[in-house]
């Protein structure tokens, strides 16, 4: 692997020059996005939240909703979690939302409804790292800290030549000082956009259009021809597939069981069908569900024919669901944590996205 001493490239660059060329074609090129309309702190903020491992087609519309429904930190410190969460629904990581209120009721509680305008208040901030803290101090206070995500390291390993592993996190300690040697202090907020949307727009993962980009003439690895080699990343660890067997199960009025999960752990306090991992092989899995409800909602029920399959891929793990519809047949206590509830009730309960897909292949069965 070629190595090299990680930022002696930056005394190669003309910095003023490189400034004026990514700030000046952000000025032209800039999608115009919802949250770039103005620099609210707080709408800064939800959507550099958002934005954290989804793209941003998908971002627009739930940040529209997201505004229209929680406009100031009042009225999300305000809000009750299970509105916040079905805002939310479908966007995944769930942890997002959930820390989001929770600092924003600290900022409401605290700091007068008014994000700290400093690394050292804001980075206290439950779910603010790094590079949330200096997406939200440039873009919104005019501030030059480093926000380095990953557009940005793939950027600038590209235009400095950096061999540095950027999926160990020791390696992000290297592209915060490059931005910290290469930000313009007149204009941090377009500086620090300008290269999130150089990395979204024309130094992608691959193929990137090195002929359209402002900077190449500052940059070494299109110079050198290394562009397609950097930035250097090691895979991730194999995925671990787990089978799960779930259902769709009506009472006698024809309402269906809902239960909400932990308020720790992979999709807290999202609501869901009863499920169980596929533990026995050698066991029938509608056996496994079966006794599952049996000796966790203490009532009986009958599983009936398949309604679909799903595969739901997360970052460390996949859910392989099979998906049936049945009744319970035993009468069953209700608790705020085990409803049931009418198709039109279930409106108004927040569903990750897998489980969303079960009701779907119900409706479709029906």
């Amino acid at each position: 692997m070629k190595t090299i001493n990680q930022l002696q490239q930056i005394k190669n660059i003309n910095i003023n020059e490189f400034q004026q060329d990514l700030i000046r074609w952000f000025e032209a090129e800039q999608r115009e996005l919802p949250w770039r309309q103005d620099q609210d702190p707080y709408k800064v903020w939800v959507s550099e939240i958002m934005l954290q491992q989804t793209r941003v087609d998908t971002v627009i519309p739930y940040f529209n909703r997201f505004i229209e429904q929680f406009p100031t930190i009042q009225a999300l410190s305000e809000a009750d979690e299970d509105k916040v969460l079905k805002a939310w629904e479908g966007l995944g990581y769930y942890s997002r939302a959930r820390n989001l209120q929770f600092a924003v009721k600290e900022v409401y509680e605290k700091y007068s409804g008014i994000v700290p305008n400093n690394l050292k208040e804001i980075s206290t901030l439950k779910g603010v790292g790094p590079y949330t803290a200096g997406a939200i101090l440039s873009i919104a206070y005019g501030l030059p800290e480093p926000a380095v995500d990953g557009n940005v390291m793939r950027v600038l390993s590209r235009i400095l030549s950096i061999w540095d592993d950027i999926a160990k996190p020791s390696t992000r300690k290297i592209f915060e000082e490059a931005v910290r040697q290469l930000i313009s202090h007149v204009n941090p907020s377009y500086f620090n956009q300008a290269l999130m949307e150089l990395g979204a727009l024309i130094c992608t993962p691959t193929s990137p259009s090195c002929l359209l980009c402002p900077v190449r003439d500052h940059c070494h690895a299109f110079h050198e021809g290394t562009e397609q080699e950097l930035p250097v990343k090691t895979k991730n660890k194999k995925q671990r597939h787990v089978q799960i067997v779930a259902a769709v199960l009506e009472n006698e009025e024809g309402k269906i069981l809902i239960h909400k999960r932990d308020n720790k752990g992979l999709l807290a306090n999202l609501w869901e069908f009863p499920n169980t991992e596929v533990h026995l092989p050698n066991v029938n899995e509608k056996s496994q569900l079966k006794e599952f409800v049996k000796s966790n909602y203490a009532a009986t029920i009958q599983v009936d024919e398949l309604i679909g399959q799903i595969e739901h891929v997360f970052s460390h793990l996949t859910w392989n669901i099979n998906a049936y519809k049945g009744r319970v047949e035993s009468i069953m206590n209700e608790t705020e944590a085990l409803k049931f509830v009418t198709v039109k009730e279930m409106e108004n309960f927040a569903f990750s996205v897998s489980h969303q897909k079960i009701m779907e292949h119900y409706i479709a069965s029906k």
